[in-house]
């Protein structure tokens, strides 16, 4: 997986067959390296969308983790009906890895690369994502990104003007986050509204509720607000509500 900073950004230095770079982190992350830097990173498609799906990956998410790698089916059945996805994962943990893969376009690759990583210790990184974020926005044109987390460790201010940039870029950032820490929220909510997106608070323990909700932003990622009218249910309607505040 490629480092989302400047040098390293996903696709810039992979070359299928090449040998991946041994990972501080251990054998996991060298296999799942070795399978992410044998693939190609997908062009989208006419009509195909993408997303990128980031993830705090510190100790405390191993529980949201887990539900994410079997919510990826559905995400991309959903954005099948609007013209398909091309989805990116970004993760971070410790203390200093944050990685970003190609673009994949179905499922199964998806949730494999995604079941060898364990979440650790460490603190938020969430600053390097929104960065990996833009540089990934002028490079493969991505409008949408969504960021699962549940706590921040980060200046919020240095945050809401990375966010800033983003809006330039016409990225929305759809905002996910587990528990009910008030100053996650109130940060959170923040890069949302300055990007136009979104923001959702969830409880792990209703999984179904994440489910219905990530399966309407990548419905979202490929075929826009028309996407969401189409579906219908309570979740779509929720996102369009909190897409139409200022």
């Amino acid at each position: 997986m490629a480092r989302a900073d400047d040098k390293t950004a996903a696709g810039l230095s992979t070359r299928p067959g090449t040998a991946p770079p041994q990972p501080s982190s251990g054998a996991d992350i060298a296999r799942f390296l070795a399978d992410v830097k044998s693939r190609a990173p997908v062009r989208g498609r006419a009509g195909e969308g993408r997303l990128a799906f980031a993830l705090d990956a510190t100790a405390s998410r191993q529980p949201t983790w887990s539900l994410a790698c079997e919510i990826q089916a559905d995400m991309f059945a959903a954005a099948a009906e609007h013209g398909g996805l091309a989805m990116q994962i970004i993760y971070y943990r410790g203390h200093d890895e944050c990685r970003a893969s190609p673009f994949v376009g179905d499922a199964a690759t998806l949730r494999r690369l995604m079941g060898r990583i364990s979440c650790e210790g460490g603190l938020t990184q969430i600053h390097r994502v929104l960065g990996h974020l833009g540089k990934e926005a002028e490079r493969s044109g991505l409008k949408a990104a969504v960021f699962i987390g549940d706590a921040l460790e980060e200046d919020e201010d240095a945050l809401h003007a990375a966010a800033g940039q983003l809006a330039l870029r016409g990225v929305r950032l759809f905002m996910f986050q587990e528990g009910r820490d008030l100053r996650v929220e109130r940060a959170f909510r923040g890069l949302a509204r300055v990007t136009g997106g979104a923001y959702c608070q969830f409880d792990a323990r209703a999984g179904a509720q994440l489910r219905a909700l990530l399966s309407a932003v990548a419905a979202y990622a490929a075929g826009g607000t028309r996407a969401l009218e189409a579906r219908g249910d309570a979740e779509a309607r929720r996102l369009l509500t909190a897409l139409s505040k200022p």
